[in-house]
């Protein structure tokens, strides 16, 4: 999680255990199977003078549908847990799929979903497969993209590299 305010603290290491997970139980609303920490979306925390928690996120993507939901889930989250806390939006840099944990490279194999593949052929997350192709740009969530496995002729989604 990235930089440090002047006017504000980073958490003690028993406090951002505990923050943490808290937020590892809070599901991507597109891709429950992934926390948004395995998203990486939670670029920093923050305890402002007073006491407020302040939660950097980072959208996935421009006009990502998700990102509000992300945000109040978030903060209901810490609500729940006795925080008050702040959701600041963190736009730069931006956010990439790079920052996917390896836990939810490999959540999203188990769950089905091909992880990003960089410049490489991407996986059948079935059979392993790198022969596979593209057959729409567009999965069931706008950072997704159909792909159909040669080998085992399975469609899977593709977590697109962003």
């Amino acid at each position: 999680m990235g930089e440090r305010a002047l006017d504000a603290s980073t958490p003690s290491p028993a406090l951002l255990a505990r923050l943490q997970g808290i937020l590892a139980q809070v599901p991507d609303p597109e891709i429950p199977v992934l926390s948004v920490l395995d998203l990486g979306v939670i670029r920093h925390l923050r305890v402002q003078p007073g006491g407020r928690l302040e939660v950097g996120i980072a959208p996935t993507y421009s006009g990502c549908p998700a990102s509000a939901v992300i945000k109040a889930d978030v903060l209901r989250a810490l609500a729940g847990a006795g925080f008050d806390a702040v959701a600041v939006d963190v736009l730069a840099p931006p956010w990439s799929s790079d920052w996917l944990s390896a836990e939810g490279r490999r959540k999203l194999a188990a769950f089905g979903i091909a992880p990003p593949a960089g410049r490489g052929p991407a996986a059948c997350p079935r059979c392993g497969s790198t022969r596979t192709s593209r057959v729409s740009e567009f999965g069931s969530t706008p950072c997704k993209a159909l792909y159909r496995c040669e080998a085992c002729l399975e469609p899977f989604d593709y977590f697109k590299c962003i």
